[in-house]
């Protein structure tokens, strides 16, 4: 048990683990902030794109103009 507190440790000082369990088997550990909203399963990414597909068919998005400065664009929306 001590040991894996000394791993939690170093992964709150942003330290990524990588454990091999076997041939080709590897797992990446690594802190996830609280809250992170960017955590999702294979589907709910899948399902994320085809909405997005679907927005876009449907004529909701937004166009960068070549000139507009990124962060303004981003701003607006």
């Amino acid at each position: 048990m001590q040991r894996q507190s000394a791993y939690f440790d170093m992964l709150d000082e942003g330290a990524e683990i990588v454990i091999k369990r076997a041939k080709n088997r590897l797992y990446k550990v690594v802190a996830v902030p609280p809250n992170d909203d960017t955590l999702m399963t294979k589907e709910e990414f899948f399902a994320k794109i085809e909405r997005a597909e679907e927005d876009i068919r449907q004529g909701r998005y937004s166009v960068l103009k070549p000139d507009e400065d990124i962060k303004a664009f981003l701003d607006s929306l």
